[in-house]
């Protein structure tokens, strides 16, 4: 099969001929009609930050990459299933978080990864959602806690997790404030967001606001300045941060935590990798989807020879939504 292969760190991913993998006990062997391209594959693709080599197997890998083909989303056929498998068949239209493998033609996935397709998304719009979505989804309502009437504020609200999040927080009752530059104003307030706020007008910290939630996606403001905004009882959930190559988002994500026993806010690092219900969560997803009330938002798709230059473009942070690719 064809894959983009990384044989080092900030090497160009090479478009290779490899063997196509077989699925194991468990495994679902999915062929990829579309993936889509986010901060997480970069961060293998470059290996930062470097505090992240020595976080054992779930990291990139000490002095080369652990992972040769990478891609965290797939929407596809199933080919063939493993031993055991029981929830698929070959010719199954799914979707699902492989991690990695996802630039490829072929991607084993474990069953409880995968779900069916929604049924009105395309390929392409599917593969926008797993990982993105899912992330959104731990960090509202399990995270977070959200309940119908409170208010909550998307920091970071017109990218990949961003857009699903102020869908999400809409879809179960909150209100929702979000934050982006100024040219993503109009498309925020499009998905639902009841305010907007452009952060190079205003600095959400200083206004005086309190919410219920702030799902903090982006970043770039210390620990004590998102509490000011917080009330009492309400929580700071972080997804990422401004990225650096030795220790951010990592140390602006654990700066936070440190904070936690001391404040009468909760604070709580949202981890979509160590989920082990995904194939709930993606039902859960493709329910919300399949009603209306969620849907991806795509910046760009790129076809498959192509994933080099989507994952440039991805990089630069100037993407609304997904980055996705099309087989």
């Amino acid at each position: 099969m064809k894959a983009f292969v990384l044989r080092s760190y900030g090497s160009p991913l090479r478009l290779t001929e490899i063997d196509r993998p077989a699925p194991g006990p468990g495994e679902v062997l999915v062929r990829v009609r579309a993936t889509s391209v986010q901060p997480y594959d970069w961060h293998f693709l470059h290996g930062v930050p470097y505090v992240a080599r020595v976080m054992g197997n779930g990291g990139p890998g000490l002095r080369r990459p652990r992972f040769a083909v990478l891609g965290a989303d797939v929407a596809g056929q199933v080919e063939a299933v493993g031993e055991g498998v029981t929830e698929f068949g070959p010719g199954d239209e799914v979707y699902g978080m492989p991690k990695q493998g996802g630039f490829a033609e072929y991607v084993c996935v474990p069953e409880g990864d995968l779900a069916p397709k929604p049924k009105n998304l395309s390929f392409e719009g599917a593969a926008a959602v797993p990982m993105a979505a899912n992330t959104a989804l731990l960090a509202l309502r399990d995270d977070g806690r959200v309940q119908p009437g409170q208010e909550v504020l998307v920091n970071g609200a017109s990218g990949g997790v961003g857009t699903f999040a102020v869908q999400l927080a809409k879809a179960f009752g909150a209100r929702v404030t979000g934050v982006c530059g100024p040219r993503n104003v109009d498309m925020v307030r499009s998905i639902g967001a009841d305010e907007v706020v452009d952060y190079t007008k205003e600095n959400f910290t200083r206004a005086g606001r309190r919410y219920d939630l702030l799902v903090d996606i982006a970043g770039g403001h210390s620990g004590a300045a998102c509490r000011r905004v917080l009330a009492r009882e309400g929580a700071h959930v972080i997804v990422g941060g401004p990225s650096g190559k030795w220790v951010r988002p990592v140390g602006h994500m654990f700066a936070a935590l440190a904070m936690a026993p001391l404040v009468s806010q909760r604070v709580v690092l949202a981890d979509v990798v160590a989920c082990t219900d995904n194939r709930r969560n993606l039902m859960a997803l493709t329910e919300l989807i399949e009603s209306g009330r969620v849907h991806p938002v795509i910046d760009r798709t790129y076809p498959f020879e192509e994933i080099p230059a989507a994952l440039a473009y991805q990089e630069q942070g100037h993407a609304a939504g997904k980055v996705v690719v099309a087989f």
